[in-house]
């Protein structure tokens, strides 16, 4: 009966460990992707204000 429980409880224990660096995984790999969002959205940003700089003859086209 011992060692049932000492087995159940050892393996409810991993099974947690696994779950929680599973969902950190997880999260990481959201974080890079929103980081990637925002840099592409910045770009695309700076592109279309350099384009209308362009658009418009200005002399200095750096936004």
């Amino acid at each position: 009966m011992k060692n049932l429980k000492y087995f159940t409880t050892t393996l409810l224990a991993l099974t947690a460990v696994f779950a929680l660096s599973a969902c950190d995984d997880g999260a990481e790999n959201a974080g890079e992707k929103l980081d990637e969002m925002a840099t592409d959205a910045g770009n695309a940003v700076e592109d279309a204000c350099e384009d209308l700089k362009e658009a418009a003859k200005a002399e200095n086209k750096d936004c």
